[in-house]
């Protein structure tokens, strides 16, 4: 398996649980309509992230849109969100390079037909979860509050502490 592949996903959950960590310590009453929005974009993410494992899975989802009417609670959607990334994590460790570049045909939400690879399929969750945790950081930054610092380079260092080591 791709070791870029695995450290991607693991970035993902890691960058989900700051930006988790950070949405948490809002007041939920004066902030009401910037946690809503932000849970909203959260979800959006989830939902596709679902769509694409039953797609990597090559079986059906429930899902006719990529949000859902209902927004969960922030507690509920972190902790669906943390089982997913575990679930993605265990995916591209088990996965064969073989496989990576199995073409699989599937529908989108709206009926179209699409194909792509599984490596393509995966690379699309991990650039479309960083584009809208991009969005909900912005609302952060509204605030006046910093954002997690949702970089690739910060969780390369800070989840290993050798590379800030001239050796």
């Amino acid at each position: 398996m791709s070791a870029l592949i695995q450290s991607l996903f693991r970035y993902k959950a890691w960058a989900n649980a700051e930006l988790f960590a950070a949405l948490k310590v809002l007041d939920p009453i004066q902030y009401q309509d910037e946690l809503h929005s932000a849970i909203r974009i959260l979800n959006h993410i989830y939902v596709v992230d679902r769509i694409f494992v039953a797609n990597l899975q090559q079986t059906t989802h429930a899902y006719t849109a990529t949000n859902t009417p209902e927004t969960p609670t922030l507690e509920d959607l972190h902790q669906a969100v943390t089982e997913t990334d575990g679930w993605y994590i265990a995916y591209v460790d088990k996965i064969s390079p073989e496989s990576l570049s199995e073409s699989i045909r599937f529908s989108f939400v709206d009926g179209d037909l699409g194909h792509m690879t599984r490596e393509e399929m995966l690379a699309h969750i991990v650039t479309h979860g960083g584009y809208h945790r991009g969005a909900v950081g912005r609302i952060l930054a509204q605030l006046s509050i910093a954002p997690p610092r949702d970089i690739y380079t910060k969780f390369l260092h800070d989840t290993e502490l050798h590379r800030r080591k001239d050796d």
